[in-house]
């Protein structure tokens, strides 16, 4: 009975940044649990090669490129999935980017880039599902925020700044839209083993403090995201809105 509430079967959930890394591991969780997941990115060849690795498991996996950031694009681009293949039961806003740089130094193209791909994706993205889940009187809606939603680093103000908003923004979608039978979430992971991490991970200091910082004293694999993703997009949820799940080896717990 229990496991039932995290069945996904016959769910739709569009997964967007997620030809790789963070976003790739919730397509997959959420695959696992039964649903389609639908990858997004801006490369078409980069999204077949992803999907196709999801279907040799046995997954259901389709693609849809479109660029997040262009509010147009994002509205197109939704309407096309439902009228095509079917309602968006799920949305994971992960697309981001950490462009560093000190606050002082930071050039104004960088700063945009940043709130365009982390923030106002997001708002997109989640405005044009909502307006189809609304009438439909459900609907989940997972954010990626970041440890960065509460703390920050030297260089990494605008990504802080950013992860900050979208906790924020994630409550405000649950005070607009949960009478409607919409469930607005967040994951916050903390520091994760993939592709872009790996020049971190590669520096002895780094590393060393990371693992010191962690109380579980190393770095995130990314199955260990699956869970959180999984429970926030089932009905196993159904009572939790404008919640922050942070899945940090414990890092934002301690000083």
């Amino acid at each position: 009975m229990a496991l039932a509430l995290f069945d996904l079967t016959g769910r739709r959930a569009l997964v967007t940044g997620s030809s790789r890394g963070i976003g790739l591991a919730l397509a997959r969780g959420v695959a696992g649990a039964g649903a389609t997941a639908v990858l997004n990115g801006r490369d078409p060849a980069a999204l077949e090669a992803a999907a196709e690795a999801l279907r040799r498991d046995g997954l259901a996996v389709e693609t849809a490129a479109f660029d997040v950031t262009d509010p147009a694009a994002v509205e197109a681009a939704v309407a096309r999935i439902e009228a095509e293949r079917g309602p968006i039961d799920i949305l994971f806003n992960n697309a981001g980017v950490n462009l560093r740089a000190p606050l002082d130094e930071m050039p104004d193209e960088t700063w945009r880039a940043v709130l365009a791909t982390n923030l106002d994706s997001a708002f997109y993205c989640a405005r044009a599902v909502a307006r189809r889940m609304i009438p439909r009187r459900r609907g989940k809606i997972i954010n990626t925020c970041s440890v960065m939603s509460r703390l920050a680093r030297p260089t990494t103000g605008a990504y802080a700044t950013t992860k900050g908003a979208l906790m924020m923004l994630t409550r405000a979608m649950c005070a607009d839209w949960a009478r409607h039978g919409i469930q607005a979430n967040a994951i916050a992971p903390g520091y994760f083993a993939t592709e872009l991490t790996a020049p971190l991970r590669a520096d002895p200091a780094f590393n060393e403090w990371l693992c010191r910082r962690t109380p579980a004293g190393r770095w995130g694999e990314l199955p260990e995201l699956m869970g959180a993703a999984v429970f926030l997009a089932s009905d196993a949820s159904s009572y939790v809105n404008g919640h922050l799940l942070y899945v940090d080896g414990g890092m934002t717990a301690v000083v």
